[in-house]
Parts: C-alpha cells; sequence; structure tokens
C-alpha cells in the first residue's frame, strides 16, 4: 500500500521472523524476500510466522511496526532418529545423485527427499537444518508447524508437518 507520495508505508504477507532481541526483530516476506527490520519486538521470536500488516515508522521508513496479526504459529526445525520411510527411500533410488523430488503428503504439508553420496549425507543434513531457505518454504505452507529430517546414508528426506 502507498500513500500520496507514492511511498510505501504498510504491507501486509507472510513473514518469517529470521532474528529477534529483546528490543528488535527481523522479518522476512516469505513470497518476494524483502527484509524488514522492526524498530521494537511485539513479542515475537526467530522461527515465529505471522500473516501481518507491517508499517514503515516515519520520518526514514527505514523500520517498521507490526500493525496487526492475523495468525502466529511457530516452526520448528529437527533431526529425528527415525530412519526414511520405504517410500522416501524408494523416491530416493529413483533419482540421481544430487536431485530433490517433491512430493504431497497424505494428510498436509510435503517431502522432499533428496539423493546425496553416501559420504556426504551428514553435510547435507546439516546444510538443510541450516539453511534459512528450509523455514522460508515451511512458512509458505499452510498449517506446517515441523520440519523433521530423516536420514540415511545416501538420502535425506525432508519432511514439513502440520
Amino acid at each position: 500500500m502507498t500513500d500520496e507520495m507514492g511511498d510505501q508505508t504498510e504491507k501486509t504477507g507472510r513473514f518469517l521472523v529470521t532474528h529477534a532481541e529483546d528490543d528488535s526483530a527481523v522479518l522476512k516476506d516469505v513470497d518476494d524476500s524483502q527484509v524488514h527490520t522492526l524498530a521494537e519486538n511485539p513479542g515475537v521470536e526467530a522461527g515465529d510466522v505471522l500473516d501481518a500488516t507491517v508499517r514503515a515508522v516515519p520520518p526514514m521508513g527505514v523500520s517498521w511496526s507490526v500493525v496487526a496479526v492475523d495468525e502466529r504459529r511457530s516452526l520448528r526445525v529437527e533431526r529425528s532418529e527415525e530412519p526414511p520411510t520405504a517410500r522416501e527411500r524408494d523416491l530416493a533410488a529413483t533419482q540421481e545423485t544430487g536431485e530433490v523430488k517433491r512430493e504431497e503428503r497424505a494428510g498436509m504439508g510435503e517431502i522432499h527427499v533428496i539423493s546425496v553420496p553416501d559420504e556426504r549425507t551428514d553435510e547435507a543434513v546439516d546444510d538443510v537444518l541450516d539453511d534459512e531457505a528450509t523455514l522460508v518454504r515451511a512458512a509458505r505452507m499452510d498449517d506446517v508447524v515441523r520440519v523433521e529430517v530423516r536420514t540415511e546414508p545416501g538420502v535425506v528426506a525432508v519432511r514439513y508437518l502440520p
């Protein structure tokens, strides 16, 4: 939304809280990747997802404030001790190393199966767990609150779960 002078003053969307401190926070719009630094922390934590409206703080408009929150949820990313399912292993077996297959989960969410060299499996899991893009993908999916990573040599299954 813009005011009569053409300045962007408000924006409504879905935002991932990428960093949070006592006195500020950083939001990332999951659709356009625009980053919004909040002038104060309205009680959010890193990993929270907000369907919200933010407004640029005058006069400079370089920091933002949260005007309204329609929905809020928290995301968790965790490495599971469980191995990939038989279906996930089958998907991995049908693709080349380095490929990713995406499949809707029965119910809600998605599963992403990545085939990796056996000796690089742990490294690939660490990359998935540390990658902000994992959280951004989860934030885009309605009702997803948990990302579970299952693994065995050569297979990384990323499960986006309600």
